[in-house]
């Protein structure tokens, strides 16, 4: 599929994993429910010991496993991006939609890689459509959350593994090769990549974050004495 028409080979892979997987007796849909989920208003209560244990964990995730990749995967691919105008228009919309449970809105690492790629459209320039489309689909997720939840939960767990997997694959190769293109900062490259493939977690942070660390203190170190 992805010979014939590489923009649909995902949703083929879908479809057909779909219909083998039910042909085999693996889909289970003894428990499964179809139903709405509209947004409901949460008055907020702000305490010192969630801003803490909660909010500040969530602020270094959110910055080291979404926001930072995203922007470098954007960079990467040869979008110009105003970053600090980004944060702060992302964080206030944060602030403003939280009440209603969306408080994780960032620069989305996985779903920009999707969007950027020459999957989505052949001119770099009209890219922004796949966007459009990734966020209708996101609010059709919201309303339909429940379900969603309960199909996938339905679904064997090796299909949907290699169904993510697939459709991260020419994201993943391309962003390696465009980390490992440099001589100079290969090696920071490819210790930010294995930290945080590793799944490692430390003092209750993520290995996206650690990957950071550790690369960006092998790039000081190696970076700048291969250039010496």
């Amino acid at each position: 599929a992805k010979a014939l028409s590489p923009r649909y080979a995902i949703v083929v892979t879908l479809l057909v994993g779909g219909i083998v997987a039910w042909a085999g007796g693996d889909v289970v849909t003894d428990k499964l429910t179809l139903s709405l989920v509209m947004p409901e208003f949460i008055a907020p209560a702000f305490t010192f010991t969630s801003l803490v244990s909660i909010g500040l964990p969530f602020f270094l995730v959110t910055m080291a496993s979404q926001n930072a990749p995203g922007f470098a995967t954007m960079k990467a691919s040869g979008y110009p991006l105003a970053v600090s105008p980004l944060i702060i228009v992302t964080g206030g919309l944060a602030l403003l939609f939280s009440p209603f449970g969306v408080f994780s809105i960032c620069i989305a690492a996985i779903t920009a890689a999707i969007c950027q790629s020459p999957d989505a459209h052949p001119d770099a320039d009209k890219r922004w459509l796949a966007a459009i489309a990734a966020g209708g689909f996101y609010l059709l997720a919201g309303i339909f959350g429940g379900s969603i939840t309960g199909l996938m939960a339905a679904l064997p767990l090796s299909w949907i593994q290699t169904l993510a997997g697939l459709a991260l694959l020419g994201t993943i190769s391309g962003s390696l090769y465009q980390a490992l293109s440099h001589e100079a900062e290969r090696d920071a490259a490819i210790v930010t990549f294995l930290t945080t493939a590793s799944g490692v977690t430390i003092l209750g942070i993520g290995s996206a974050f650690w990957g950071l660390v550790l690369g960006g203190v092998c790039y000081a170190l190696f970076s700048r004495a291969r250039r010496a």
